[in-house]
């Protein structure tokens, strides 16, 4: 019915982090990167970090969240066989940031936040990757390290992407309605696999969105998992409570009954683009308050008759299909 693709394809950009904004968490990444190089060689020169950007920034679908903010994961890897506790590890890079900002560095289970109020922040997991190993290793405050491959991750997506462009999009819009929603909504990790496993593409955006989430619902029913395509295959979704499970699945259905009413019932654009933004919020755009298919219809209409060399030019300058005004000629359609 209503048409929104459009409106999606705004919604999209509405999410992509302004230039000036990414040129400073950059630029702030670099400076961390220094701080972080500088200490070990100072205090710990047989531990030498080296930085992989992971996560979403390196895969294309890091989003701006309401509050108008953005993260960046850059891994920490030291290519040795570690000869202290991972929580030693994780508090070196720790004491290495302390002070890079007025708020004081958050010690994270799996990585080290430093955050820039109201702006962006950056994480930094800690990881051990001695020579013959074949995986990297996380550190996890007080619990070891675990195998953990995240360059394995953003190769898998760079694989799924490339079969249709249209999953970025879909990604995109998954993560934004989790950071509208929140209550602990699945993580970006986690509406990237979603998404990518369960995609249905469509040449509109609306309509895939729709029956990819009824696709992942069928998926969920069938088993309520995420597992990560990656070293160590690990399920997102493991330690999800019946609290947590409930309050996404049924977030989930209503969402795909809004999408459903949006997409097979509603004509009007306005009506069908608040129906979104029940789950997007303020971010997706407004739609126009018409029939929008059926203005498509008439448009389409026109074009075919002035085609075909029957339709009339007014004297207004408008085209119509009534048989007034000046009759045009036939039009050779060159573009296709």
């Amino acid at each position: 019915m209503a048409n929104c693709n459009k409106l999606f394809l705004d919604y999209d950009n509405n999410l992509n982090i302004p230039k000036k904004k990414k040129d400073k968490l950059k630029e702030s990444k670099d400076i961390l990167r220094t701080r972080i190089r500088k200490y070990f060689k100072d205090n710990h020169p047989t531990y030498i970090p080296e930085f992989y950007i992971q996560g979403s920034y390196k895969m294309g679908t890091t989003i701006l969240t309401k509050d108008n903010e953005c993260d960046l994961d850059d891994g920490v890897y030291f290519k040795r066989e570690a000869d202290v506790t991972a929580t030693t590890l994780q508090k070196w890079v720790k004491d290495a940031l302390d002070g890079a900002t007025s708020t004081p560095v958050e010690h994270r289970a799996k990585c080290l936040r430093v955050i820039y109020q109201g702006d962006y922040h950056i994480d930094f997991p800690v990881y051990i990757f001695p020579e013959d190993d074949d995986h990297p290793s996380l550190a996890v405050k007080n619990n070891g390290f675990e195998e953990s491959d995240p360059k394995e991750v953003v190769e898998w997506y760079k694989a799924e992407k490339s079969k249709n462009t249209q999953l970025n999009r879909l990604v995109k819009y998954l993560k934004g309605w989790g950071d509208y929603k929140r209550n602990k909504m699945p993580s970006g990790l986690a509406m990237t696999i979603l998404a990518a496993n369960n995609i249905q593409p469509n040449d509109r955006d609306d309509i895939g969105l729709k029956d990819t989430l009824v696709k992942i619902q069928e998926t969920l029913d069938g088993g309520f998992k995420c597992v990560v395509p990656a070293t160590p295959g690990d399920d997102l979704f493991e330690n999800f409570d019946d609290t947590r499970k409930n309050n996404f699945l049924s977030n989930l259905d209503n969402f795909i009954k809004d999408a459903k009413e949006a997409v097979d019932n509603e004509s009007n654009q306005l009506k069908a683009s608040r129906l979104w933004r029940k789950h997007f919020g303020s971010n997706f755009p407004l739609g126009e308050d018409e029939d929008v298919d059926t203005k498509e219809a008439a448009l389409k209409a026109i074009s075919e008759r002035v085609l075909a060399g029957a339709a009339y030019s007014q004297s207004s300058g408008a085209l119509t299909t009534e048989t007034s005004g000046v009759k045009n000629k036939p039009h050779t359609n060159y573009g296709g």
